[in-house]
């Protein structure tokens, strides 16, 4: 996909906050393509670009959000101060969970994923797994992902400046067991007739290319 990034939607809430299910629900609202950790299944040369924005290099949106219209989970979720600042019309969702049920879910997942040995036959897996380690584990957790008081610190500390520097009519704070109500309401469509969707739960983590979510 290219073109030119324009974002409605940002969501900045951590992986295994429901990021997944955001995605699809935002994607059946109108608010799609959504771009998700997924995508670079799709998109193998993506998270060599990722990691150089990481560090610093001149890589810009168009180049890694281009015909996109919404945004959730890691790798943009480590940029949210850069995309809520330069979508100034966008709206941020911030998802959470219970803190214990949220890090039980990301040891269970992320964590144990990043763990196993990088593929040598698939370039573009290798590639996909650097990149969420640098981002995941050592930027945004310090490289201490077995600390489980340093992640639930780091997790908390997150979604407080989240909540602290972007305006409260700006943002959504969402647990997606809340479903479609508040969700609408705040993105101002109707309600579908349909169920919430529900994607990416733990037994589905491990299996195919879905091992790599979060």
């Amino acid at each position: 996909m290219s073109g030119t990034a324009r974002l409605d939607v940002i969501g900045v809430g951590l992986g295994r906050t429901g990021t997944a299910s955001l995605k699809l629900a935002l994607e059946q609202l109108g608010f799609g393509p959504c771009h998700h950790m997924l995508e670079l299944f799709q998109r193998p040369g993506d998270a060599a670009r990722w990691q150089a924005r990481a560090r610093g290099e001149a890589v810009g949106w168009d180049e890694l959000l281009g015909g996109f219209r919404s945004t959730v989970d890691w790798p943009s979720v480590h940029f949210w101060r850069e995309l809520v600042h330069d979508f100034p019309n966008a709206k941020i969702i911030l998802t959470v969970r219970d803190p214990e049920s949220w890090y039980d879910s990301i040891s269970n997942t992320i964590f144990k994923a990043l763990e196993q040995p990088l593929p040598q036959q698939d370039d573009a897996a290798r590639g996909q797994r650097v990149m969420a380690k640098d981002i995941i584990v050592e930027r945004a957790f310090d490289n201490r992902p077995l600390d489980k008081a340093h992640v639930l610190a780091r997790y908390a500390a997150h979604n407080a400046a989240v909540q602290r520097s972007v305006p409260a009519g700006r943002l959504l704070t969402y647990d997606v067991s809340q479903g479609w109500e508040p969700l609408c309401d705040f993105l101002g469509v109707p309600v579908p007739a349909t169920p919430f969707p529900s994607a990416n739960r733990r037994d589905e983590f491990h299996h195919g290319p879905g091992r790599q979510r979060d």
